[in-house]
């Protein structure tokens, strides 16, 4: 799977042992690719899509269970600046120093330890919180839990994306739809909880184990098809393509130093798209949307709604890209900007006429947000590592992946300042 599933023997082919005999075996460069039978690369991309997004959503969606606990904590905010602060300087790490270690170990210790982050909360309830309000110490190690979160983030995402960037751009697009089916997955598990478990003591800590619980499942089946996934003949013509690029180049050791600059300079405007897109969705979602708007109608379903709402039209963005690419990209990161106008609008539906404060026009708002979150990124991410040679696109994957971080962190930020 490029990057991600090529195991470490195959990746010190790539640079260091040039006169192999297996480089013998590569294929020409127009060699015809195998058939994805059953779709199954496709599949894999889409569900490591989701698998590296299901921690977050875990940790987000849980917010009955840590409000219940800690009363006194803004948790949504927390949980995402130290979330996507560790997890963009770890990129930053990886960005440089990738070409010192492999994607295929990275991507392995990253899954373990999304595996050890979910485990603490389930774990701390049983022995150590056993439903106490105000346990403090309790709160740190969530948060410490969802630092290691963002470190596990940081190396499997990098990793993922960075991988689909060297293949077609049906790949891509099936990770980036696999990130909106984790927020989903979550969201349908918390419709599930509320409606089943009562809203006191016992019952959201039993919904708080159910997400993580099954976030856990979701991680071993990532772990397992990760480690298979090479095995695919697809993958492996492309893992071989990757290979044969890199050894074509007359110096080999610019690809992960001089080269980086390249990279950044020819991607730099889908860059800047990207963190536009993210500080606008993450200023807004999840922060205001379950700690700002209220309903007498709908009571504590109202933010579940709401998030719902967003993760299902976030999903349905991402997979139209399978129907149409937008691939002009001045119209792509031109919408990003656009997408500022949605500040003056949550205004409007908070404190502008009694119509615009209904449940209706706020659903629909928010289901703009994720549908034009959701197009916007499957579009850029699609088409920007196309823009630079093969034996670059892995890279180009992870400074896009980086750079998503960097507008993650400062959306998240900016959620802290802007009190509407």
């Amino acid at each position: 799977m490029g990057g991600t599933t090529t195991p470490p023997s195959a990746s010190d082919t790539a640079f260091d042992d040039f006169e192999s005999p297996a480089l013998l075996l590569l294929p020409k460069p127009d060699a015809k690719p195998p058939q994805d039978s059953y779709h199954l690369a496709y599949i894999i991309y889409f569900i490591l899509g989701t698998g590296y997004l299901v921690p977050w959503n875990a940790f987000i969606t849980a917010v009955d269970y840590f409000s219940y606990l800690y009363p006194d904590a803004s948790v949504d905010r927390v949980f995402g600046v130290v979330y996507m602060v560790i997890g963009l300087v770890c990129l930053i790490f990886i960005v440089f120093y990738s070409h010192k270690s492999n994607a295929f170990v990275r991507i392995n210790v990253g899954l373990g330890l999304f595996v050890v982050s979910l485990l603490v909360v389930p774990v701390m309830d049983v022995t150590y919180i056993k439903g106490q309000v105000g346990v403090y110490a309790g709160f740190y190690v969530s948060i410490a839990a969802v630092g290691l979160s963002g470190i596990a983030d940081a190396l499997v995402q990098g990793g993922v994306i960075g991988a689909a960037g060297e293949m077609p751009e049906r790949y891509m697009q099936a990770v980036v739809a696999g990130t909106a089916a984790s927020g989903v997955l979550i969201s349908i598990l918390r419709i599930f909880s509320k409606a089943v478990y009562s809203q006191d003591e016992i019952g959201l800590r039993k919904s708080a184990n159910l997400y993580f619980i099954v976030s856990i499942v979701v991680m071993i089946i990532c772990i397992v098809l990760h480690n298979v996934a090479h095995r695919l003949p697809v993958i492996k013509h492309y893992n071989n393509l990757k290979i044969q690029a890199v050894n074509d180049e007359k110096d080999g050791d610019t690809l992960c130093q001089s080269a980086l600059w390249d990279i950044v300079g020819t991607v730099k405007w889908y860059i800047l798209g990207i963190v536009m897109l993210y500080v606008v969705t993450l200023a807004i979602f999840p922060g205001y949307i379950t700690e700002d708007v209220h309903s007498q109608v709908l009571g504590d379903w109202y933010p579940i709604i709401l998030i719902t709402s967003y993760n299902v039209f976030d999903l349905i963005g991402k997979s139209l890209t399978s129907i149409y690419v937008v691939e002009n990209s001045k119209v792509a990161i031109g919408a990003s900007f656009a997408r500022l106008l949605f500040f003056p609008v949550y205004l409007g539906c908070l404190h502008g006429p009694m119509f615009l404060r209904t449940e209706i026009p706020v659903t629909i708002v928010t289901c703009l947000l994720g549908l034009t979150n959701g197009y916007l990124t499957s579009c850029l991410m699609m088409v920007a590592p196309k823009t630079v040679p093969l034996q670059h696109s892995e890279m180009a994957g992870t400074v896009l992946v980086l750079f998503l971080v960097v507008g993650l962190a400062t959306g998240s930020v900016v959620s802290w300042f802007w009190v509407i």
